[in-house]
């Protein structure tokens, strides 16, 4: 099966599905060097060949692991990797979008991609400290010495994205978005829509948690889901029986829950008039060509009825803190 392209805001195209690069590194269990590589060779080869990473994804081993895949198919990969998370671990970082910060980690990324341009740079998080238009500035400077061709904000409000695209257009904006996690339908997709700008979905199978395999018991030390609400073993139990009923759903479609997921996105991307990439991520190469039968299937109406109130009927935030995501320009919980 062939993917097919999309083409996203300011021109940038990209195959329909990317991957995910935080799952590189031991974000969702140990993963060794080889068989991330060999993952990622393998989703490249499957034509998943719009790459996301970023600097603070195992404190640069995602980077590097991406590298040497690079080193002999950089004209192959439309690589995006993002700034403004700074160190610590889940839950407990820091945000910087200052300018010398922005011109600091883009050579430290390029130095660890091994390569002298990325395709789409992102500011990862927005600093509540500096105005988003000087750090859209300081990415304008990128562009401009050829470091970027292409400018991306992560979890940002939609008053945030009309104002980074009056400094220079923007290309994508990467939020989470899935069945379970809707919260982006209130401004910031209409927003997306109204500029022209692409939507890059993460965690669009809320973390494995959509996917046929997931068990809690798969949860192992070192796994970073545990910090995000959903993943409390409280919601967990008080979950099981929507994600019984979503299985039941995929099931009648033939269509596994991952299939299920991302067809319903690209179903309800269409309905939104948004253009999207959506970016799932995992440490085994099986996964990938599952993924890829759920990118062309499109759902019927009763279908995408039925999965309506999946988001509403959830126990647990998708994020730590709301703050650190697009929620915070709503007023809706």
């Amino acid at each position: 099966m062939t993917l097919p392209h999309v083409t996203l805001g300011d021109g940038l195209t990209v195959s329909a599905l990317g991957y995910g690069g935080m799952s590189l590194s031991d974000i969702y269990g140990a993963v060794d060097d080889e068989t991330a590589l060999a993952t990622l060779t393998h989703a490249v080869d499957a034509g998943l060949t719009f790459v996301d990473t970023a600097n603070i994804y195992g404190q640069g081993r995602s980077e590097r692991t991406i590298s040497r895949l690079l080193a002999t198919r950089r004209d192959e990969v439309v690589l995006a990797t993002k700034f403004g998370i700074a160190g610590g671990t889940v839950g407990a970082r820091g945000i910087r979008g200052d300018a010398a910060y922005v011109r600091e980690q883009i050579d430290l990324s390029l130095a660890r991609l091994g390569t002298d341009h990325v395709d789409l740079y992102y500011q990862h998080r927005v600093d509540p400290d500096v105005p988003i238009e000087d750090t859209v500035g300081a990415m304008t400077e990128l562009v401009a010495a050829g470091k970027v061709r292409h400018l991306g904000l992560s979890e940002a409000t939609a008053d945030e994205l009309r104002r980074a695209h009056a400094v220079h257009p923007i290309a994508a904006v990467q939020t989470e978005w899935s069945v379970v996690s809707r919260d982006v339908e209130l401004s910031v997709i209409p927003a997306a829509a109204e500029l022209g700008v692409g939507f890059v979905p993460y965690s669009p199978l809320s973390r494995g948690w959509l996917s046929d395999a997931f068990t809690p018991e798969q949860i192992g030390p070192g796994d970073g889901r545990p910090r995000f609400p959903r993943f409390a073993p409280e919601n967990l139990a008080a979950n099981a029986g929507l994600r019984s009923e979503f299985r039941e759903i995929a099931a009648a479609q033939d269509l596994t829950g991952v299939q299920l997921a991302l067809a319903w996105l690209f179903t309800r991307a269409a309905q939104t008039g948004v253009t999207i990439a959506p970016i799932p991520g995992s440490r085994f190469a099986a996964h990938v060509d599952e993924w890829i039968a759920g990118a062309t299937v499109r759902l019927d109406d009763a279908v995408m009825a039925r999965l309506e109130p999946f988001a509403g009927r959830i126990h647990g935030n998708r994020s730590f803190d709301r703050n650190w995501t697009s929620q915070r320009g709503d007023t809706a919980p």
